[in-house]
């Protein structure tokens, strides 16, 4: 089960556009469900409608994952929601709502009686269930009830019909869940479900719930009105990017639709661009031809793009971009800064308080991004001087390990480069060689299927000794560049008592991924298990702290000099 585990963690963690197999599968066993309009039209919402919606989208989601009528299958559970919607907008007030909702639950007949029934013991969840909501004296007694009793007897059979966990990691698989690739937008029911849907999966299943920042109940709220109200598709894809960036999870995002994300554009300049000192800066080219073809020069300090201060366009970007931190939102602004219309881009540069007019060209059509990495050009191991070694995980193989190991054996120190993704999966086997005992380096919270919104602590992993152990000292390099199974090696590598992680915050997104589909085809995910240190410190949004705190500077990027390689070799040499 370890071997299992070790080898499944972190796999998923690439963001790609592929179809997952347990999506394929879920497809099949899902009932049959149509692409056919909901048949629910809005032009507007009133404060009341909003308020009904909202506690709509919280009793569908609780029923969708406690009623044994939905865990078993038995109900199409989005048709469900279209039945009901009619109603609860045409009520008057809350009364008038929650009536409708008992009516409703009543028609899904009488809750079974539960063997074995789910028992909750507090004491072993770190996360519990958020459901204080269910003893509301605002809700009408009789659906107070309905609700408790199906509390009451929820199944301890440990199944869910929309979700299942992955068998060795154990992150949610999100299961029979309808695409709806042919709805034609807008729909407004169609709209709500794709929020309901997306929200309660967050509410139940999401590990890091209590880290959001921000009231997720009031998100909701807040969410129904620019979401059921979006006038065409692109409008209703930008409306739940900006539901996703609120979870502040690195791994969220509206996969499917980044398209629509500002800045929009079929071209971008072809230069790389990197927050540095507060500042957007010129960092490198998409090729070598760019840079005498663009004019611009590394260092250059962007101020503003065709009139428009590169500060407000980060403010009025900030909705739509899913960050667990700062300098995670920052990078990946950074990546789109320059795409727009296919013509010359009109720049401010800045050197100092001087303003300086520049047309930038040429433009070119936007492609793949690039792997985005900031480690050192070359091969994977590379002797820096006689008594220093390097060895950069971007392009790294776990079969040349032993050979790279062997090289770097007499050196003073070695320096592991991780401000990228790694290219395969190497804690258990590059770590063992910066230890003298085996050492433990993180734990997990799990999910649990019979109390949904609970997370349970789950295995501890250690590393093994190595035989043969390095000796010298060992430097970590890390940045905004370092996510998700980035961040989990340099928890592993760092526990060495000779390891030092040197340069900035991470992007504060670590646990396997889970996939998200939603209505029109579109594609999310959510961080799955919750990875701690071993004395239960959080890693989510905090990322990984450095023990030496380096950032680059403009005057260093303009010099050429790698600031925070220069200072993991100072800390080599220094005695």
């Amino acid at each position: 089960m370890l071997k299992q585990l070790i080898r499944s963690v972190f796999v998923v963690c690439v963001l790609v556009a592929g179809t997952t197999r347990a999506q394929v599968d879920s497809a099949a066993a899902a009932p049959q469900a149509s692409d056919a309009g909901s048949r629910i039209s809005l032009q507007g919402l009133t404060p009341v409608q909003i308020e009904n919606l909202a506690i709509a989208g919280k009793v569908w989601g609780f029923l969708k994952y406690h009623h044994p009528a939905v865990t078993s299958g038995r109900q199409q559970w989005d048709r469900e929601l279209f039945k009901v919607l009619p109603e609860l907008l045409a009520a008057n007030d809350r009364k008038g709502a929650d009536a409708v909702l008992h009516r409703w639950i009543a028609g899904l007949g009488p809750v079974e009686k539960c063997d074995p029934c789910a028992n909750l013991n507090r004491a072993d969840y770190p996360l519990l269930p958020n459901l204080d909501w269910l003893e509301d004296t605002r809700l009408s007694a009789a659906l107070r009830k309905d609700l408790d009793t199906i509390y009451r007897h929820r199944s301890g059979a440990g199944k869910q019909f929309y979700v299942s966990l992955e068998p060795n990691v154990q992150n949610p698989l999100f299961v029979n869940e309808p695409e709806y690739k042919g709805v034609s937008f807008p729909d407004a029911g169609f709209q709500l479900l794709s929020l309901f849907r997306f929200w309660n999966m967050v509410e139940y299943w999401a590990p890091y719930r209590d880290q959001i920042g921000e009231d997720w109940n009031k998100v909701l709220r807040q969410s129904i009105a620019p979401v059921a109200l979006a006038k065409d598709r692109s409008a209703y894809e930008l409306a739940m990017i900006a539901v996703a960036a609120r979870i502040h999870d690195t791994h969220t995002n509206l996969w499917s639709s980044l398209h629509v994300r500002p800045p929009v554009g079929q071209c971008r300049l072809p230069v790389t661009v990197r927050f540095i000192e507060g500042n957007a800066v010129v960092t490198g080219y998409a090729n070598d031809e760019a840079e005498a073809a663009t004019g611009l020069k590394r260092g250059d300090v962007i101020d503003s793009i065709d009139g428009a201060l590169v500060t407000q366009l980060v403010e009025a970007w900030r909705p739509y971009y899913a960050a667990s931190n700062e300098p995670t939102r920052l990078r990946d602004m950074a990546d789109g800064l320059t795409r727009g219309a296919c013509a010359p881009a009109q720049l401010t540069l800045r050197e100092g308080a001087a303003l300086e007019e520049f047309a930038a060209s040429p433009i070119s059509r936007t492609g793949p991004r690039p792997p985005r990495t900031h480690d050192r050009a070359g091969d994977t191991f590379q002797l820096l001087a006689d008594d220093i070694a390097y060895i950069k995980l971007s392009s790294i193989k776990r079969a040349d390990i032993p050979g790279y190991m062997e090289r770097a054996a007499r050196t003073k120190g070695l320096i592991i480069d991780i401000r990228n993704y790694p290219s395969e999966f190497i804690p258990f086997s590059l770590g063992p060689y910066f230890i003298d005992k085996p050492t433990k380096f993180v734990r997990f919270t799990v999910a649990d299927l019979s109390n949904p919104g609970g997370f349970k602590w789950g295995q501890e992993l250690e590393l093994p000794a190595h035989p043969s152990p390095y000796a010298g000292k060992v430097m970590i390099l890390v940045d905004e560049t370092s996510q998700s199974q980035s961040e989990y090696t340099a928890m592993a590598l760092r526990v060495g008592p000779r390891a030092k992680v040197i340069g900035s915050t991470t992007a504060g997104a670590d646990g396997n991924a889970s996939w998200i589909s939603l209505p029109g085809g579109l594609r999310s995910m959510i961080s799955g298990i919750g990875v701690f240190y071993p004395d239960k410190r959080p890693t989510q949004r905090i990322g990984i702290i450095p023990d030496i705190e380096v950032r680059p500077t403009i005057a260093g990027i303009r010099e050429g000099r790698d600031e925070v390689l220069d200072a993991a070799i100072a800390e080599i040499r220094r005695d």
